[in-house]
């Protein structure tokens, strides 16, 4: 079976984290959806482009979900959540999708 490409992984970490805690009104569960699609990110990463690109593309997912609390009181929470998907996922293709070979640990 391939691998689901990181993008695919974030994206549905960030919008499904976003529309599970809205749905729900549990905002751990959100945050569940979040750290379960970023682990698998992370995993995808590190074993495509290395520990290092893994690191640090977790680091934009994160910022990305942080980021779009404050982003949400300008232009509101959904077009928040897919400008920061959208930033994120690039992001991810550019840096883990086409990292090259993985690094050497």
């Amino acid at each position: 079976m391939p691998a689901v490409p990181s993008p695919v992984l974030t994206s549905a970490g960030l919008i499904g984290g976003y529309a599970a805690a809205r749905a729900t009104g549990v905002r751990p569960l959100g945050g569940a959806v979040l750290a379960g699609f970023g682990a698998a990110a992370f995993a995808s990463w590190k074993r495509t482009s290395g520990p290092a690109t893994a690191a640090a593309l977790t680091g934009v997912y994160l910022g990305a979900f942080g980021l779009s609390h404050p982003l949400a009181k300008k232009i509101g929470a959904w077009p928040s959540v897919l400008a920061v998907t959208a930033a994120t996922g690039a992001a991810a293709w550019a840096f883990g999708e086409r990292g090259g070979a993985p690094e050497q640990a």
